[in-house]
């Protein structure tokens, strides 16, 4: 089985004139979503064996908080093929990961990353499958489950959608 955790980048600040799309830096409310995913992801032992991460500042900016919720860091890899793709070259991209990784976290932007998500899935959390469909917000974590053993397989709607999340979602729960 292969797990796989898209996760979008935290809420960002809007771009100062000049300012280059990838420089966006995330807001206090941006950091704060990253600290309450990365605990999620803690306590519900979502731990990846690799992250591949976009190179925007505001991607980087959602991994810090998240590395440091664990104990052991995970490996993380910089793909500039992250920023900006569509949902075709990111799958090219996820099929590309190793044997050995068996959870594997991608921290991107939409609307590829949603995009994606939508074509991944094929079954699973109805009422998440219903909330996705919507949108995925800032610091969303869908977590789809594939039973084939190597990424290579990934195709549409081949995953079951295990969970979907958000802080604010994360926070209804707890209410």
């Amino acid at each position: 089985m292969r797990r796989l955790l898209l996760l979008r980048h935290a809420k960002t600040e809007r771009a100062e004139p000049g300012e280059r799309d990838r420089d966006r830096k995330l807001m206090e409310r941006g950091r704060a979503d990253a600290t309450v995913i990365g605990n999620y992801l803690v306590r519900h032992r979502l731990v990846p064996d690799l992250v591949l991460a976009s190179p925007a500042l505001r991607a980087q900016e959602t991994w810090a908080p998240i590395a440091a919720a664990f104990a052991k860091t995970p490996p993380v890899v910089t793909d500039a093929r992250i920023y900006n793709a569509g949902s075709e070259a990111l799958a090219e991209l996820i099929q590309e990961s190793s044997g050995g990784v068996r959870t594997l976290l991608v921290i991107g932007h939409n609307p590829g990353l949603h995009d994606l998500a939508l074509q991944l899935i094929g079954s699973g959390d109805v009422r998440g499958r219903a909330a996705l469909s919507e949108k995925l917000p800032t610091c969303g974590l869908v977590v789809i489950d594939f039973a084939s053993d190597v990424w290579s397989l990934l195709h549409e709607h081949a995953g079951r959608l295990d969970r979907f999340v958000s802080p604010r979602l994360i926070a209804a729960a707890t209410d």
